[in-house]
């Protein structure tokens, strides 16, 4: 059994914070609801310990995380879903919250409510925190009248989408360590290591083989102009993120990524699960196809994919479907193209986008886990050969100078 700490409103919008003993964070928040309380923030560990209070907002941050963001959509939708008045909701957030940001955050959004203003225009003066996604989903979410649920779709919504980025993130980690310690490793048996050899050899005034002479060249140039080096390293990173503002130049660039084996697939997949949870999420919300692709496209990263999205788009308000145009780009991919036509078919097109977005989750996870079974062997192959050959032709130096006739 755990100790959890919790903070809840009560039906009649007080806050209640305490302590209560269970196995599981979903225990805890069920024994909670039992008492007639609404569960803001719940987290594990001691009663009072630091770790808590920085998970129930006593931290001390300089800025919002999108995870903050996640947490004041979720505690929305369950004073609104409570029948609270926007008001009182966005009060008792302020009340509960003691990470300085989003106390002023809040402060300023429920200044403009209080002002007059729709949710959705007090949120769209922050672009920092809300983007058009959200804030288009809260204000369809005002036309049809069901703010709670709207707010808790948008709150699924974002948390499955951090957890993708997240997950690509962490399947980064070793590559990137990997990339590292290689670099490092070489860059040290370059130009410490062997110009050592090649004084002792030059000393010995010993012929030497033509591989242990090309490394030893190639040991000295890396010593002597390892500056260098660096510099068309940072150039060639300068002129990278220059192209990279070009549109047309990242258009033939997201265009060859798509064609790379592994890589290729994986954006595919990645891209394909941001668009249909994105699209599936607003359609559910209220929002017209038209707008909502319009809208949706925005989180697509890949330019060519964003082309042809909109290109379709153009297809659609001439009376075609969703699927047809999407199919005849011939970039996306086919499996969830077919169930988005079942959708149309079906008339639940929202469910089916929302079904292909967690397919695709597990498609990338599958995918990620195996580009990574490629290329973690690879590059420890690749490092073990590039060492391997350098210490093979150091020892052949090495044998031939001993066996030389005194």
């Amino acid at each position: 059994m755990a100790v959890f700490s919790y903070q809840a409103v009560t039906p009649q919008g007080e806050t209640r914070s305490g302590t209560i003993t269970a196995s599981s964070e979903q225990e805890a928040v069920a024994r909670i609801q039992t008492m007639g309380l609404m569960v803001m923030n719940v987290a594990s560990g001691p009663a009072a310990g630091a770790a808590n209070e920085s998970r129930l907002g006593f931290a001390t941050r300089k800025s919002l995380k999108h995870a903050d963001i996640v947490d004041l959509t979720r505690q929305l939708a369950v004073l609104i879903g409570a029948g609270l008045p926007l008001d009182r909701a966005l009060e008792i957030i302020h009340s509960v919250s003691r990470l300085p940001p989003l106390v002023e955050l809040v402060t300023r959004i429920q200044e403009a409510v209080r002002g007059g203003d729709a949710l959705s225009k007090a949120l769209a003066e922050f672009p920092e925190h809300f983007s058009d996604f959200y804030i288009n989903f809260v204000r369809s979410a005002e036309y049809s009248g069901d703010m709670a649920a709207s707010l808790q779709d948008l709150s699924d919504h974002l948390e499955k989408a951090q957890a993708l980025k997240e997950q690509l993130k962490s399947a980064l980690v070793y590559p990137v360590i990997l990339v590292m310690v290689t670099a490092a490793s070489l860059a040290v048996i370059f130009i410490y290591v062997l110009p050592e050899f090649a004084e002792m050899f030059a000393d010995m005034d010993a012929d030497l083989p033509a591989s242990t002479a090309f490394i030893l060249g190639t040991a000295e140039f890396f010593s002597q102009y390892a500056w260098l080096f660096f510099a068309l390293l940072i150039a060639l990173l300068l002129y990278i993120r220059s192209k990279s503002q070009d549109e047309a130049w990242r258009l033939g660039w997201d265009t060859r990524v798509l064609s790379l084996p592994l890589v290729g697939d994986l954006v595919a997949k990645v891209e394909m699960a941001r668009l249909s949870r994105s699209l599936g999420t607003l359609l559910r919300g209220g929002v017209p196809l038209l707008t909502a692709l319009g809208i949706a496209r925005e989180s697509l990263q890949n330019r060519l994919l964003a082309q042809r999205l909109a290109e379709a788009t153009a297809s659609l308000q001439e009376g075609a479907g969703l699927a047809e145009p999407l199919m005849a780009t011939g970039v996306f991919p086919e499996f969830a193209l077919q169930m988005i036509q079942v959708g149309e078919e079906t008339g639940k097109l929202d469910q089916m986008l929302l079904k292909v977005a967690d397919i695709y989750d597990a498609e990338v996870a599958t995918a990620t886990q195996r580009m990574l079974s490629v290329l973690e062997p690879v590059m420890i192959l690749g490092l073990a050969v590039v060492i391997g050959g350098i210490v093979i032709s150091i020892l052949s130096a090495i044998m031939g100078i001993n066996q030389m006739p005194v």
